[in-house]
């Protein structure tokens, strides 16, 4: 592993495109208590250009989607404390389900598709 990681980041980080990310983070605060560690705007100052926020001990990046650059969302899995209250919290918030949180061999999980094209497994060991 490289030793020049900067602090609080991992090796490997999810850095997702979005079409509307000024709305991400709000949503990530909302269901999963993110914080922002860093927001730089395009010049036009009303897109992300970089973002980067905090979920527990991950930092997760993302930027606004561009013509260059569409939008390229992701499939995440979560472990949290509450998965039923979480997947409650990111209905509200504006997320589709996809499955509704039941018992499996791993833990209680239940699927979302946030408002920005990502999928999220919502998952209590």
């Amino acid at each position: 592993m490289t030793s020049n990681i900067p602090e609080g980041h991992h090796q490997v980080l999810p850095y997702l495109i979005l079409a509307e990310a000024g709305k991400f983070y709000h949503f990530m605060q909302q269901v999963f208590g993110a914080t922002e560690r860093s927001r730089v705007l395009r010049e036009d100052e009303n897109t992300v250009m970089h973002g980067e926020l905090q979920v527990g001990d991950t930092v997760i990046m993302y930027a606004n989607a561009t013509a260059d650059w569409p939008p390229q969302p992701a499939g995440l899995f979560i472990y949290v404390d509450d998965a039923d209250a979480a997947f409650q919290r990111a209905r509200d918030a504006g997320g589709e389900s996809i499955m509704e949180p039941q018992d499996q061999s791993y833990g209680r999980s239940g699927g979302i598709r946030d408002p920005f094209g990502n999928t999220w497994w919502i998952t209590t060991p």
